[in-house]
């Protein structure tokens, strides 16, 4: 018996409707397409989990392709509790008719859904997911930019989308890294993406670099943004002291997305409520 038949209609539908918008979508958006309730999606889901067809996460689903161990989506279900709380962090710094550019990184896919709180936005993105998730909202102006799309990163790079985003007067951008060092700043693996952050971080009025902590312990081969055109790094816990103060020197502020109450892990405490002080 294939696999296809022994999924219910149901799974069926909903994994033609993920294929369908690309991959991702929050669960609001697959009750409207399936026209069922957001329970039945997330009864759906879950199955669907189950089976290692998709990855859960905040608010809706990825399909799990196979690919997946590189994927977009993976990287979307590591670490998201502290992706969850970097987003939380965001929004003191958006208020309602900005223009904001938000690019494919897993963790600005989660500051996608935290900018829903806010109206009359006008983004600006290279990615499909960012796009979905806020166009048609709060009376949100979404900008999609062109350019060669790649498909494991599921948004667009390359010369057209440097050329359109220059266009924009961006009040913040708002930017993903694969490694923070404390020599170089932000790291990428692809030049491609590494070339469209610095022109972002360029254009834009402010610039926040958003990593989760272990990425501080991470390194990659392409230069990001010069660390002067970075205003704000935002993490969920303080980094080495070796980046503290490569922060102080580029003159780059450094904010802390406290952890949920009652957490060991609260503004970087340890288990007995002292401040923690990672090592070099």
């Amino acid at each position: 018996m294939s696999d296809d038949q022994k999924m219910s209609h149901r799974e069926l539908e909903l994994l033609e409707a993920l294929r369908r918008v690309g991959g991702s979508a929050r669960s609001g958006e697959l009750a409207k397409v399936l026209t069922v309730s957001e329970e039945t999606v997330r009864r759906t889901i879950k199955a669907l989990s189950k089976q290692g067809l998709v990855q859960r996460v905040h608010g809706g689903a990825y399909l799990v392709g196979p690919d997946a161990a590189d994927s977009f989506y993976r990287r979307m279900s590591e670490h998201a509790d502290e992706k969850q709380r970097i987003a939380a962090g965001i929004l003191p710094h958006v208020d309602d008719g900005m223009t904001v550019f938000l690019d494919v990184g897993s963790t600005t896919a989660f500051i996608a859904n935290e900018l829903r709180r806010r109206a009359n936005l006008t983004i600006v993105t290279n990615s499909i997911g960012v796009a979905q998730t806020l166009a048609n909202h709060n009376g949100n102006h979404v900008h999609f930019l062109g350019g060669e799309i790649q498909s494991n990163e599921r948004g667009t790079f390359g010369h057209v989308t440097e050329q359109q985003v220059q266009v924009f007067a961006l009040d913040i951008a708002i930017l993903s890294a694969d490694a923070f060092s404390a020599k170089h700043g932000a790291l990428y693996h692809s030049a491609t993406e590494a070339q469209l952050a610095a022109v972002v971080a360029d254009a834009a009025e402010r610039t926040m670099v958003v990593v989760t902590c272990p990425k501080f312990d991470d390194t990659a081969p392409h230069l990001g943004p010069a660390p002067g055109a970075i205003d704000l790094i935002l993490t969920d816990a303080p980094p080495p002291r070796k980046h503290r103060r490569s922060l102080e020197n580029w003159g780059v502020s450094l904010e802390v997305s406290p952890a949920p109450p009652g957490s060991t892990r609260e503004a970087g405490q340890d288990g007995k409520g002292r401040t923690a002080e990672p090592a070099d």
